[in-house]
C-alpha cells in the first residue's frame, strides 16, 4: 500500500504513467531505468559497511527504499557500534531509547523516538509510514506499535555499554568530546572506558540513496546522546532537521549534536538550498555557516555534519569541526572514505 503522509503532492499523479507504467496500445510497459547510475552515501566511516547492504540491493536494481532501509540495519544490529541500535550507549537512567526516521520518493515518511527494546526501529518507523494515518510514534505508544506487528521485545543494552554507563555514573558530568570515537577507534573498535575522562561524543548514521530509476530515499537513525536526559530526543527522528528527501531536487541528512541541527531545520534547508542551485556541498556548507552564526563560541566546542546528494547523483558534506567522514559507493567494487571540509 501506498504511505498516506505526503510532503509534495505535486508530481505523484502528473507523472503516474513514470512511476507505475503506462499502457500503450493495451500492453504494459515495465519500468525502465532512467539513469543507470545508482549511489548511496552514508555517514562516518562504519558507513561502508552500510552501503554495502544497500549496493546490494541498489545494483539489482531495486528500490532506493529497500537499500536504505537495509543499509542502516546492519548498523543498527552491530552492538560493536555503541551509538546505533543494539549495544546503543543509555541515558542517564541506564535505559537504550533508540531514534529513527524514513523517507520515500514520494514523500512519504514515518518516525519513532524514544523507543525501547526493538533492534531496528528504522523497520518501525517505515510501518509507520506505511501502516498508519501518522508520520511519528514514541515512546510506550511506539513500542505497543512495533509489538503489535511482529517485533520482538530484547534487551539493548549490553554488557559493554552497560559497564560504561557505570563508570560515568561516578561522576555523572555530561561534557561531549568533539569526534571522540573517531579518536579512539583509529586501531580498533569503539571502547568507551578509554576515553578520557569518560566523555563521549555522538555518531549517528544518516544513509541517502538514489536507485537506477532516478528515485531517492533517506534515513536516519540513533541512540541519541550518551548519558542523555531521559526523555530527550534530538534531529534524527524529525523530518526536516535529521533527514529531507524531495524526489525533484535531492536529499540530506545529518549527523552530530541534534539540537543544532533542530535549530535551522537542517536537511530541509540543505534540500532547499540545492532546489536554488546550490551544489550538494555547498548547500551543507550554509546550514553549517548558519549555525555558526548563530553561536560562533558554541559552535567551536561542538560538531554537526550535513550530507547530501542531488537528482544529478552528485554528493557532498560539509562540517563544523575536522573528523567528519562519509562513505560513498556507486559501483560494485565498493565504498570510498571522504573527509569533508571544516568550516574553521
Amino acid at each position: 500500500m501506498f504511505p498516506r503522509r505526503r510532503f509534495l503532492q505535486t508530481s505523484l499523479f502528473a507523472s503516474a504513467g513514470v512511476l507505475f507504467g503506462k499502457k500503450v496500445e493495451g500492453q504494459q510497459l515495465a519500468l525502465q531505468p532512467v539513469l543507470n547510475k545508482p549511489v548511496v552515501i552514508s555517514t562516518w566511516n562504519f558507513g561502508r559497511r552500510a552501503n554495502a547492504a544497500a549496493w546490494n540491493i541498489l545494483g539489482k536494481r531495486g528500490r532506493a527504499l529497500d537499500a536504505v532501509e537495509a543499509g542502516v540495519k546492519v548498523i543498527e544490529a552491530d552492538p560493536k557500534i555503541q551509538t546505533v541500535g543494539y549495544g546503543g550507549l543509555p541515558d542517564r537512567d541506564g535505559k537504550v531509547t533508540l531514534d529513527a526516521c524514513i523517507m520515500d520518493e514520494h514523500g512519504g515518511c514515518g518516525s519513532v523516538m524514544c523507543l525501547e527494546h526493538i533492534v531496528h526501529p528504522v523497520s518501525v518507523a517505515r510501518m509507520v509510514m506505511e501502516k498508519t494515518p501518522h508520520v511519528m510514534l514514541a515512546g510506550d505508544g511506539a513500542l505497543q506499535f512495533a509489538l503489535e506487528n511482529g517485533f520482538q521485545k530484547e534487551n539493548l543494552l549490553t554488557p559493554e555499554s552497560e559497564k560504561a554507563w557505570r563508570k560515568w555514573l561516578e561522576n555523572a558530568k555530561y561534557e561531549p568530546v568533539i569526534n571522540i570515537e573517531n579518536k579512539v577507534v583509529a586501531k580498533g573498535p569503539f571502547r568507551p572506558e578509554l576515553l578520557p575522562g569518560n566523555q563521549y561524543n555522538h555518531d549517528t548514521i544518516g544513509l541517502v540513496a538514489m536507485d537506477a530509476y532516478g528515485n531517492l530515499s533517506g534515513c536516519c537513525t540513533t541512540s541519541g546522546m550518551a548519558f542523555k536526559m531521559s526523555g530527550r530526543v534530538g534531529d534524527s527522528p524529525i523530518i526536516g532537521a535529521g533527514l529531507y528527501v524531495d524526489n525533484e531536487v535531492g536529499a540530506a541528512t545529518s549527523t552530530g549534536v541534534g539540537e543544532e541541527v533542530i535549530r535551522i531545520c537542517g536537511s530541509h534547508l540543505v534540500v532547499e538550498l540545492m532546489r536554488l542551485g546550490y551544489s550538494p556541498e555547498k548547500a551543507c556548507k550554509e546550514a553549517v555557516d548558519r549555525i555558526v552564526k548563530k553561536d560562533p563560541a558554541r559552535a567551536k566546542t561542538l560538531q554537526v555534519g550535513f550530507l547530501a546528494l542531488n537528482k544529478k547523483g552528485q554528493y557532498g558534506a560539509y562540517a563544523l569541526q575536522q573528523g567528519f567522514t562519509f562513505c560513498v559507493q556507486a559501483d560494485e567494487k565498493g565504498s570510498s572514505e571522504f573527509k569533508p571540509e571544516t568550516i574553521f
